[in-house]
């Protein structure tokens, strides 16, 4: 099947901008003039205004062949046939997440999976997997997670957009399309982090930080950071971690041994927010017995495999969970963030570490690669 949009039916026309285009796994995007074509029935096309990296994008960057980025915030610049939840001028926040509103799992509260437009690592859009990319010489350019955010304009599914308040700023608002609503949706919704718990974060980068700042808000008593960089501890406590573990200086101890030490026999909520399959089985070891709730966050490799003895699965009466997007539902959730950015409870400021132009992006890549920022926002027209 060509892998190409079938003709619009607005009338609209095609729009030539900049984007950042990765030609080749682990080199340097490449700016260039891209087309974006107009979009379908239940589509938006979307000027950007801000964009960051998510560390998602460096996983993908480095295995293969991609279009980029999915943080963004944007304004509306022309909608599709059957459109009617946005128009043209509104501000909204893109997410990998669709939220129709129809289905089974969308209408109810026990699931942010919509089971109409499921997620997937789709080159294209979610209802044809088309794309409405190309290059200057008619070559297709892919999609990435239904958002793609490295271009001026884009074409999202109007499942994937939230509206949103045009006075939150957008260097801010921008963060919660992914990784910081990943990780304090985490804490809230998929845990539900009660008020004086333990709660143990296995990798203090911005999403085992937004994690912590979820647990903060919950009114967790005690959270525990562990990761092999000691100097992370200072930054950590600007988010609520209490307690610091460096995983490298443990001697013959492993660190769930650690973390039952220290908490009198295991955490009630540990959250592995890094990607390997040896953390989440350490997360689990450390949880508590009867209660406790290991939840995973971090992107593995594909075709990992988790392994667990049969009788500590059956004995200990431990729950092992997944949290795509923190279990938030975009379309609700997020204005309900937005409101406790705006009524200064969730602390959105201390994740942006640094900020450039868009033109800058390679260097907003090697900044998160060195570990040497949590988000990296990058302006379109500054």
């Amino acid at each position: 099947m060509e892998d190409t949009a079938p003709p619009p039916t607005t009338g609209l026309q095609p729009i030539r901008c900049k984007a950042a285009v990765c030609r080749k796994a682990g080199e340097a995007l490449v700016m260039e003039e891209i087309m974006v074509a107009p979009p379908m029935a239940h589509e938006v096309r979307i000027r950007i205004i801000c964009t960051s990296l998510c560390y998602s994008d460096i996983t993908v960057w480095k295995m293969k062949l991609s279009w980029l980025c999915f943080e963004a915030i944007w304004v509306v610049e022309s909608v599709g046939e059957d459109v009617n939840e946005v128009k043209e001028g509104d501000t909204v926040i893109p997410t990998f997440m669709a939220d129709c509103g129809d289905c089974k799992d969308c209408l109810s509260n026990k699931s942010n999976l919509c089971s109409k437009l499921p997620f997937s690592v789709s080159p294209g859009l979610p209802r044809c997997g088309t794309t409405r990319f190309t290059d200057l010489n008619g070559e297709v350019i892919h999609h990435f997670l239904f958002v793609s955010s490295f271009s001026e304009y884009t074409v999202v599914d109007v499942a994937n957009v939230t509206k949103v308040d045009p006075a939150i700023p957008p260097n801010r608002a921008c963060l919660l399309s992914c990784g910081v609503s990943t990780g304090v949706g985490a804490a809230w919704k998929t845990a539900n982090v009660e008020k004086g718990s333990t709660v143990a974060i296995f990798g203090t980068g911005s999403i085992g930080l937004a994690v912590a700042e979820g647990a903060r808000l919950c009114g967790a008593a005690r959270i525990i950071g562990i990761d092999v960089n000691q100097d992370k501890f200072e930054i950590a406590k600007q988010f609520g971690v209490t307690e610091f573990v460096n995983s490298r200086s443990l001697g013959d101890k492993s660190v769930s041994q650690v973390i039952n030490e220290m908490t009198g026999g295991g955490a009630d909520y540990c959250f592995e927010c890094v990607g390997l399959p040896s953390l989440v089985q350490e997360a689990y070891a450390c949880c508590r017995q009867g209660w406790g709730k290991t939840v995973v966050l971090g992107v593995h490799k594909p075709g990992s495999v988790l392994s667990f003895d049969s009788l500590d699965v059956l004995h200990t009466g431990k729950t092992l969970v997944g949290s795509l997007f923190g279990g938030l539902k975009p379309k609700s959730d997020i204005p309900l963030l937005l409101q406790w950015y705006t009524d200064k409870e969730l602390e959105l400021d201390k994740f942006v570490t640094q900020e450039m132009s868009f033109e800058d992006i390679n260097k907003a890549f090697t900044l998160l690669i060195e570990g040497k920022c949590l988000r990296c926002v990058m302006w379109m027209n500054k």
